[in-house]
């Protein structure tokens, strides 16, 4: 790939998230040429996954929307997915960057007519729904997926069915001899905005996430709340789709602990006090039971816990929930922790338990392919020494969308900055 423009005059954002684009767009409705890499085969990263997010609780197609239309109307973005960047070299203002894109086996004709999934019999498990539902190896990522394109999942490739896939599709858009291919881009400077992981909750062996069915995570309960999610939004437990009545959320899963993640994520309280509305809203006889350490809901989101507190419907216990466990014949789940309020040791049985598992910066695994600096628990510090590669958003530190969206803005403004020192 050939530059189209001056390197000092463009930047590469890594991540297509909320953090990503952010970056992208200011940068370019600044002036400079802007590059997206994403690994997932659309942007919005983990946004486009949840039901609402802070601080209006909108739909995700609310905020992505308006940044999918930016991204079209302005010539100086350009994006790539299902990519990754191997290498990064040079000097700030001069950079020589490496990306790898895997095969779509979808080209850019594809009309998103669904003709190549109606031809599709292999069933995978679906990554947008964490594995909760299936979809068919030729799919569209979600409903919402920008770029609206069609991917067709590499187990079946070389088989019949492949071939079925591709006769199915009367625009030429399926390429089954699509093959892994690498390009360099020079660029002034990186932005590397790649986001956040839900910590294992397998790792938290006594809460029996993993072995009891009715025991599920903060994000696969955003997805139950979707509307576009594998239950078409509606709230039931995963062991017989019976609806729930009575669900515990369990607080700092594996957070504020040194075994696990010794710090505390900021947006978990949050996220669980959303989702008891999700709850309620469905189900005005249903009732939700916080276990917590301590709420954090800082600042405007203040009023926010205050109200869903005042609800009656609402109960909020002061205990660090110890082991977990699940009646194989009812599908109940017990929980056990000691109210510090009152010293007593509870045991009460619910229909679901959702654990708030904290935030992991993708970093904590996923290295920059540049000489750059981590904190302990994998975060990235105020990047190179040269200057670089700027981290924006949750590779930073856990922070909610609004504040991702803001430090981006700042990161866009450093990448710029950097693009000068020559």
């Amino acid at each position: 790939m050939s530059d189209v423009v001056n390197a000092s005059r463009s930047l590469l954002v890594v991540g297509g998230g909320m953090s990503g684009l952010s970056a992208a767009l200011e940068a370019a409705e600044a002036g400079y040429q802007a590059y997206i890499v994403e690994k997932e085969p659309y942007l919005g990263g983990r946004v486009a996954r949840m039901n609402k997010y802070f601080p209006k609780l909108c739909p995700p197609s609310c905020g992505l929307e308006i940044n999918f239309r930016r991204i079209k109307n302005n010539p100086l973005v350009r994006f790539f997915t299902m990519a990754e960047v191997t290498k990064i070299e040079g000097t700030p203002g001069d950079l020589d960057v490496t990306i790898k894109i895997r095969p779509r086996y979808v080209n850019e004709k594809c009309t998103a007519c669904g003709l190549c999934q109606e031809a599709a019999e292999t069933q995978i498990p679906n990554p947008f729904d964490y594995g909760l539902s299936t979809v068919k190896a030729a799919y569209l990522p979600h409903e919402f997926a920008f770029p609206m394109r069609y991917v067709i999942a590499p187990e079946v490739i070389g088989t019949e069915e492949a071939g079925k896939i591709q006769a199915a599709c009367p625009y030429g858009a399926v390429e089954l001899d699509m093959a892994e291919k690498e390009f360099d881009l020079k660029v002034g400077a990186v932005v590397w905005a790649t986001g956040w992981k839900p910590y294992d909750a397998e790792k938290i062996t006594y809460y029996g996430f993993g072995k009891h069915q009715n025991v599920v995570t903060n994000v696969i309960f955003e997805r139950l709340a979707a509307v576009n999610g594998p239950t078409a939004g509606v709230i039931q437990r995963p062991s017989d789709g019976q609806p729930v009545q009575n669900v515990a959320f369990v607080q700092c899963a594996g957070s504020r602990d040194e075994n696990h993640l010794p710090y505390c994520s900021g947006v978990c309280c949050l996220a669980s006090l959303k989702q008891a509305t999700y709850l309620l809203d469905q189900n005005p006889d249903a009732r939700a039971t916080i276990f917590y350490i301590d709420i954090r809901a800082l600042g405007k989101y203040e009023d926010f816990f205050a109200k869903v507190q005042a609800d009656e419907r609402v109960r909020l216990v002061k205990a660090k929930a110890g082991e977990i466990t699940e009646d194989p014949a009812t599908g109940q789940v017990t929980v056990q922790a000691e109210d510090q309020a009152t010293g007593a040791i509870l045991k009460e049985s619910f229909d679901m338990v959702v654990l708030a598992t904290g935030m992991v910066p993708s970093t904590a695994e996923d290295k920059v392919p540049a000489e750059v600096a981590y904190d302990d628990h994998g975060f990235l510090l105020n990047g190179s020494a040269a200057g670089a590669v700027i981290p924006a958003g949750c590779v930073k530190r856990p922070v909610d969308v609004a504040t991702s969206v803001q430090d981006a803005t700042a990161a866009a403004l450093k990448a710029i900055q950097a693009t000068v020192r020559r």
